[in-house]
């Protein structure tokens, strides 16, 4: 990276968000940008997640680009390999790789309010740009809970995102910490390997049968020579999800069909009826994001496999105890313990305009116009942002909405011509977040009865979209310049790009 690179745009990650931000920007004529990636190669969590049984629970064909559609997904739900392949085939098909600087974890990007750019520090060099678009994602930097006593423990330690290939788990005692959408994964991938699993399970998920099957060559014969019939099926995909989306935001009591189809999906393989009291949720089906897994149950009726129905308390040399006082002796533990979502470590490397970061100012919670653009921080969008996640459908429908946001946000820079700056009013940040939160105030994620990771530390919600991906759609498919201050460079300023 040169010196004193200067670039119309920096994109940071490269994951699904990043990758199509730069395609979109490339369509939208814009050559001038770089896509910055800490690691040494594409693909965001999904390059990140290699752990044993790692897969999607969103459609194959649901959980691509419409603009890349692929005829050939092996499966209706795709493993981790194939995503990451898919990823990588984006990357070559549409000429990404000269714009991507591998390596280049960002360090720190300040605005400069004279010259109207982004000064940023990378582990391979600064530049500068004149928008930064933050495609880094809320699942992309682990969480460990602290546990006393756990940097002694004399056994193998490491999270479910961080999977150490090198260890092998085969005749080991291993302790999983954590029942969210990794650890149904990974139990039952790990349990015919290791002499024993302890599972500590603080709550219980909701799990649905996952109606994988291979996607036969006759299938994929007909989307590769009639492509249409792949558009059909990834529209017949998104239309059902649309239509459930009532429920969890209005009518979360009519959930209550689906948690019966639940529990008898558990009591198939859970014939204990100790076993099912303790697998058995006491919040509302869909407070938690709904799990899909038909491997899970079964693997946990097996008798090398101990659930303790109670969080890891503390580590007693190659001892874990539960908070209930249940203990366990081990020789790895798996954390499968989430992300830090809610406070993303990147806000700590970003500095505003009045010089506070964007985890100060989001210190009371996230938010976001929007769910892109952040008071105080000119020129700047996130792609993934606050209140953008889902609880039912597939993300990629979120990202390609706020990519048609970016390439207008870029149309209305171009229109107002010369160096200028969109800094997004602190009154319509406000007011945008303000309508988000009355919405979830009656959805299944705030009434459900549960404490879920979209909650940050003021019990607020500030992951979920509270509608249809089709009203997203339709809140960004423009900017309203209306809702941003318009920035020139100060006529004292020397203007320059270096």
């Amino acid at each position: 990276m040169a010196e004193h690179e200067h670039v119309r745009v920096a994109v940071v990650g490269s994951g699904f968000g990043g990758l199509g931000a730069a395609v979109r920007l490339r369509r939208e004529g814009v050559t001038d940008f770089v896509v910055l990636e800490r690691a040494d190669s594409v693909g965001g969590t999904w390059r990140d997640n290699s752990y044993p049984g790692c897969a999607c629970d969103v459609p194959s064909h649901l959980y691509s680009f419409s603009f890349a559609p692929n005829p050939d997904w092996p499966r209706t739900f795709s493993g981790q390999e194939h995503i990451r392949a898919y990823l990588e085939h984006v990357t070559d098909v549409f000429r990404l790789r000269p714009h991507i600087r591998l390596n280049s974890e960002v360090k720190r990007m300040t605005w400069d309010s004279e010259k109207l750019r982004w000064d940023i520090e990378t582990a391979s060099g600064r530049l500068s740009a004149d928008l930064v678009v933050s495609a880094t994602g809320p699942l992309s930097d682990p969480k460990i809970p602290e546990i006393p006593g756990l940097d002694s423990f004399p056994g193998k330690v490491f999270h479910s995102a961080r999977w150490d290939h090198d260890y092998d788990l085969r005749g080991k005692r291993v302790a999983m910490v954590g029942t969210g959408a990794s650890a149904i994964q990974i139990v039952p991938a790990v349990q015919p390997l290791a002499r024993s699993v302890t599972l500590f399970q603080r709550t219980p998920p909701w799990v649905m049968p996952r109606m994988d099957r291979e996607i036969s060559g006759a299938e994929r014969w007909l989307h590769r020579q009639l492509p249409f019939t792949s558009q059909v099926r990834r529209g017949l995909l998104w239309g059902i999800r649309e239509l459930q989306v009532q429920a969890f935001t209005k009518r979360p009591n009519e959930l209550g069909a689906v948690e019966q189809l639940a529990k008898r999906n558990m009591a198939r393989a859970i014939k204990d009826p100790a076993l099912r009291a303790k697998l058995t949720p006491d919040y509302r089906i869909g407070c938690k994001r709904i799990l899909l897994s038909s491997t899970y149950y079964p693997a946990l009726a097996q008798p090398n496999v101990d659930v303790v129905a109670s969080g890891l308390s503390r580590v007693e040399g190659s001892k874990l105890v539960a908070a209930d006082g249940t203990e366990a002796e081990v020789d790895a533990i798996v954390f499968g313990t989430g992300f830090h979502v809610t406070d993303m470590p990147i806000a700590d490397r970003v500095v505003g305009a009045d010089g506070r970061t964007l985890a100060e100012a989001w210190k009371g919670g996230m938010e976001a116009l929007r769910g892109a653009s952040a008071a105080g921080f000119p020129n700047w969008l996130s792609v993934i942002g606050p209140n953008t996640g889902l609880g039912n459908s597939s993300m990629i429908l979120m990202i390609e909405s706020q990519l048609n946001y970016l390439a207008d946000f870029v149309r209305q820079l171009d229109v107002l011509g010369g160096r200028a700056a969109l800094d997004a009013r602190p009154a319509a940040v406000a007011a945008w977040n303000h309508r988000v939160q009355e919405r979830m105030k009656r959805t299944v994620w705030n009434t459900g009865g549960c404490t879920s990771w979209y909650l940050d530390a003021n019990g607020r919600n500030s992951t979920i979209w509270p509608g249809t991906t089709t009203e997203f759609r339709r809140a960004t498919r423009r900017v309203d310049l209306a809702e941003y201050e318009v920035l020139r460079v100060p006529a004292h300023a020397e203007v320059t790009t270096v």
